[in-house]
């Protein structure tokens, strides 16, 4: 045997004699080490110590469900101003960013020709109302023919068809507002030359204002009209009602779109602003709902652990409405129920417990 091996031999042959010194006299500490700390999670046996958790005693819960999004305000009318017929701008009667009345006068083009003809069908009518009169007399009279009559009574209606017209087309030659606003920036000067396609101004109704936005599809039949809604701008929150609601989904997003009306009386507000929203979906005023992190998920279902006895006890649970820091039990817990909220991991049925806090739920 060369020396290295007798080395090795010598080694393994001093550490089993130094084992077998030692081992009764540290068999007894790794015996209650191993009675002080469970298997895999085993139940503690009798004389281990209890548990430290925390509880929270169940108690009628107010509980709501939210669905966030976001929107812009947009004004509720808005229009460009423009005239109906071509010409030369004559006068412009308004000042930017003032409040116009609805049919206020804002800007005339020339109609110098319109009248002209007007003056001229004007005449015209009167000469044909008095021979009308005089056609009259003689039918009374059988001096004429109802057919002689009957062509100057046409001839009238004629002119009167013509001054209509000309009015119409006079009409056309002012620009007015259609509603009640505030009118933006004007395009054109006086002397300028208008046509149909011309903007001369925009027109803005910003009291009341609407809000647009958009939510999930899956909420689409919980909407109706006249469903509040709170919104958020520059950190002051509003409240306002949904007065319309899209009739058809967004193919491309599957959202809906919807739209809120605020008064906005006091127009603190203007259109095109950012707004983030909130609507609430569900509200319940006495609900069973406890924190979501003492929900314990499995294959076959949910679980909760509750105190009673001075134990864990397991119980099976059915959840509904969920928000970000509470979960509703609608089958399982009672309200009394003092739920184990802390240590979820290491909790066993029938394992003993010492809470050291106990909270009622809110």
């Amino acid at each position: 045997m060369n020396r290295g091996l007798r080395i090795t031999v010598t080694v393994i042959i001093v550490l089993l004699l130094v084992g077998i010194i030692a081992y009764p006299k540290i068999k007894p500490f790794l015996s209650s080490k191993l009675k002080k700390q469970p298997l895999n999670g085993a139940p503690l046996r009798q004389g281990q110590q209890k548990l430290n958790a925390a509880a929270l005693i169940i108690t009628p819960s107010h509980l709501s469900q939210f669905e966030r999004s976001t929107g812009t305000l947009r004004p509720d009318e808005e229009t460009d101003l423009s005239f109906e017929t071509s010409g030369k701008i004559v006068a412009i009667f308004f000042k930017e960013g003032t409040r116009v009345k609805k049919g206020d006068l804002l800007a005339k083009i020339n109609d110098k020709p319109l009248q002209a003809q007007l003056e001229k069908l004007q005449v015209a009518l009167k000469l044909a109302d008095a021979k009308e009169f005089r056609q009259r007399s003689l039918l009374g009279k059988d001096a004429i023919s109802q057919e002689s009559y009957d062509q100057i009574v046409t001839d009238v209606q004629g002119i009167k068809a013509d001054i209509n017209l000309i009015k119409a087309r006079i009409s056309e030659t002012e620009l007015r507002a259609p509603f009640e606003g505030e009118i933006g920036f004007r395009y054109l000067s006086e002397g300028a030359y208008a046509t149909s396609s011309t903007k001369i101004a925009k027109l803005v109704k910003i009291s009341p204002l609407k809000i647009e936005f958009s939510i999930s599809e899956k909420y689409s039949s919980d909407i109706r009209i006249g469903y509040p809604i709170t919104f958020v701008v520059n950190e002051k929150e509003y409240s306002a009602s949904v007065y319309a609601v899209d009739p058809k989904i967004d193919i491309d997003t599957r959202v809906i779109s919807l739209r809120a009306l605020y008064p906005n009386k006091n127009e603190e507000l203007k259109p095109g602003t950012y707004a983030k929203i909130t609507l609430e979906l569900s509200k319940l005023d006495s609900a069973v709902a406890i924190p979501t992190e003492a929900l314990i998920p499995e294959m076959d279902g949910e679980k909760v652990y509750i105190y009673k006895k001075g134990k864990a006890q397991q119980v099976p649970v059915t959840t509904g409405l969920r928000t970000e820091a509470k979960i509703q039990i609608t089958k399982g817990l009672n309200f009394g129920d003092t739920l184990i909220i802390t240590g979820i991991l290491q909790l066993r049925q029938n394992l003993p417990i010492a809470l050291d806090t106990v909270f009622i739920n809110k």
